[in-house]
């Protein structure tokens, strides 16, 4: 686990990873912008402000790409939301690389026991198979884009965890 300083280049292989894993055409269409995937040639809009909600408590994460508005389950995007109430969650495993990119707050970021401070700015990451904690570290509340790859991490948060869906409205 490292903790990496924000830079151009960390920003830049961010949306790399994002924009390598669709390759496609935008076309513009009124006030959105639609895109044509090369392999399914199927149209969807190529923005997001999310798709739903996944609710535990006082955790928030709004889903900002999954397979509903991407059309494929190769990746997963989400903004997590830990206000400071939160303290400490519990320790738990993951199935798929997890990346977060610290927005606002300080994220306790614990990975198979050891714990780094993630401030706004930093990037922070879990492999397969580590056992991650989270916590908030700051008296305001933290906010981090995750990225899931591959993606389906919603479904386990769902199932395993007992997130709850919401729809945004």
């Amino acid at each position: 686990m490292k903790n990496l300083m924000p830079s151009n280049l960390t920003r830049g292989l961010m949306l790399a990873t994002v924009i390598g894993l669709s390759s496609g055409t935008a076309v513009a269409d009124g006030d959105h912008t639609t895109s044509k995937h090369a392999k399914s040639n199927v149209a969807y809009n190529a923005a997001s402000s999310g798709t739903e909600n996944l609710v535990l408590g006082p955790v928030t994460i709004r889903m900002l790409l999954d397979e509903s508005n991407l059309g494929r389950s190769d990746i997963e995007v989400g903004e997590l939301n830990l206000p400071v109430e939160y303290g400490e969650g519990e320790s738990h495993p993951h199935g798929s690389l997890e990346i977060f990119y610290v927005v606002e707050g300080i994220l306790g970021h614990e990975v198979n026991g050891k714990t780094y401070r993630l401030n706004p700015g930093d990037l922070g990451y879990v492999n397969p198979g580590d056992t991650v904690r989270h916590s908030v570290l700051s008296d305001v509340p933290v906010k981090a884009v995750v990225i899931w790859l591959p993606g389906g991490e919603a479904d386990t948060l769902v199932e395993h965890a007992g997130f709850k869906r919401e729809k945004i409205e």
